[in-house]
């Protein structure tokens, strides 16, 4: 297996080397996806490898490189790759979810030719389908700076991807029949830190030198603090984004989000404890590993430092203090304050409402009272056919009813170059975490209780942090603005995970009539057919 995944790799790299265009680099992966036996929480787990490793590879790359990913499923159900918080500029077919993207069929494999044009920062990305992030499949993602542009901080000693979530015991297969049966998941049996469980995890330091940890939340559903004993941490970049680099004791990183921080090992040369816990849970699920100085003279010791647990202001309060540096550089050399966004005039609102419900006697989630369920096509491929029936535009309202919750295939229609405000409200007792695919948006307001249009007069229209995931606390909202810049069908899903995989999301679809390529690139000569596209013909070169 390992020779012919090679050659294929190598065929591969050859047939797309006019594809990626000689102007950038480009980087190539190879993966076999396989499920293997895991133990994070000391019992035997089918997971999901990716080249044995649990969790999978890193993905280290600059602006601008073109990634092509050979992905050859090995297991015995279809599977997705999605990238979270790559744009995937003008090229929503490579999005790797199933309304944009066909599933790679068991013993077969499809190649993603993605490009991270005009983006730099920390990210992740994750299998999509049939509840597979229960079981693994995820990585990290870094983006570079190019050489010449300026990075608002020293160059750290090392450079390491944390990767933290909550985890069930039981196989994602047994999860996801509980799911099919219409039943709630009950809460999850602990938390890991890069796949692994209670003191697993160590980071080796060396001191008197600066580490930069890139921080994400790829769990299923628990916001989660991450401390260090004794150590404080300094905020960096957000998602893609330079911020104002304030000093934190401790960190709220909710469900899907990313965060770069520096961390200086200026304290006696001994152990320290890294914590993960649960926030707003009941009860409270911690985790720890080891932060191990080179010359310690010493093991952990005393309990590992508390933290935050059910606090919905402190949380709140540190959301609104994560700003963006307005004269650091983005991914081009030019001020990432330069943007002025608060002086846009907004072509649009979107109010989103999230709820939980009974359909036909079944547990549902939904989004403006649509549960969402998908179609036998992507709806990205019966888009570009013109093949009827698939989903309709306006299946969803753009702002909540009041009605009843019904199940259809939610598609939302935009105007390209739009300059749009959504509104996530959420009436619900639990936080929730909304990603956008395809896009960073400026996060301009979050507050308790109901939103009107006078809540805009609280609104950061200066440096508020552009990012793609962000939470909403109980009974609250949270505003963005988003300058509808790339063509394509685009997810809009909560980041837990049992409300999307049993409806809460929809699709977002930013049209423009025009078929100029710079607008939105063809479909991929080689995109999966499926569905009522099977038998199409995508493109001759």
């Amino acid at each position: 297996m390992q020779l012919s995944l090679a050659a294929a790799a190598a065929c591969v790299a050859l047939s797309l080397l006019a594809i990626v265009g000689a102007e950038d680099p480009y980087k190539i992966f190879t993966w076999n996806v396989t499920y293997g036996n895991i133990y994070p929480l000391g019992v035997r787990q089918q997971g999901i490898l990716i080249n044995g490793q649990f969790p999978g590879p890193d993905i280290h790359c600059v602006t601008n490189d073109n990634i092509i990913i050979n992905v050859f499923n090995s297991l015995d159900e279809p599977f997705l790759i999605s990238m979270n918080g790559i744009q995937n500029r003008r090229n929503s077919f490579e999005d790797g979810v199933f309304g944009t993207t066909c599933p790679i069929p068991p013993g077969k494999n499809f190649t993603f030719i993605l490009q991270v044009k005009d983006q730099i920062g920390s990210f992740y990305y994750f299998p999509s389908l049939a509840f597979h992030k229960a079981a693994g499949g995820f990585g990290g993602i870094r983006i570079l700076s190019r050489p010449r542009i300026p990075v608002p901080f020293p160059d750290p000693a090392g450079d390491y991807t944390v990767l933290i979530g909550d985890w069930y015991k039981s196989n994602h297969t047994a999860l996801k029949a509980i799911l099919g049966r219409g039943r709630k998941l009950h809460n999850p049996d602990g938390i890991l830190i890069n796949g692994r469980g209670p003191n697993g995890y160590a980071l080796s330091v060396e001191q008197g030198k600066t580490y930069r940890l890139r921080i994400s939340n790829v769990g299923l559903q628990n916001s989660l603090n991450f401390r260090i004993q004794n150590h404080k941490m300094k905020l960096v970049e957000v998602e893609g984004t330079h911020t104002m680099q304030t000093t934190y004791s401790s960190l709220d990183v909710h469900v899907g989000q990313s965060y770069s921080v520096l961390i200086t090992a200026d304290q006696p040369a001994q152990d320290y404890y890294i914590v993960v816990s649960s926030r707003f849970t009941s009860p409270i699920l911690t985790t720890t590993g080891v932060l191990h100085y080179s010359n310690s003279a010493g093991k952990v010791s005393g309990p590992p430092p508390g933290g935050p647990t059910t606090q919905v202001d402190w949380s709140l309060n540190q959301a609104r203090s994560i700003r963006t540096n307005l004269t650091a550089s983005g991914p081009r050399p030019n001020p990432q304050g330069s943007y002025h966004y608060g002086l846009i005039n907004t072509t649009k609102t979107i109010r989103l409402a999230n709820s939980a419900g009974q359909v036909n006697g079944e547990q549902r989630y939904a989004v403006n009272s649509v549960s969402f369920i998908a179609p036998d096509t992507p709806m990205k491929l019966a888009d570009y056919f013109k093949i009827g029936g698939v989903f309709r535009v306006g299946s969803i309202s753009d702002h909540p009813t009041g009605g009843g919750m019904y199940l259809d295939t939610a598609v939302l229609g935009a105007d390209y170059r739009a300059f749009v405000e959504i509104v996530f409200e959420n009436k619900e007792n639990i936080v929730q975490s909304w990603h956008l695919n395809g896009y960073q948006f400026f996060v301009v307001g979050m507050d308790g209780g109901q939103w009107s249009a006078a809540s805009r007069k609280g609104y950061n229209l200066h440096d508020a942090i552009a990012r793609s995931t962000v939470q909403v606390y109980p009974r609250a909202w949270t505003a963005i603005y988003v300058a509808l810049d790339n063509v394509g069908m685009w997810n809009i899903r909560s980041e837990f995970w049992a409300r999307q995989y049993l409806g809460q999301q929809l699709y977002l679809r930013v049209f423009t009539a025009s078929t100029s390529l710079r607008d939105e690139y063809p479909i991929p000569k080689n995109a999966l057919l499926c569905g009522r596209a099977a038998g199409r013909h995508t493109r001759p070169f």
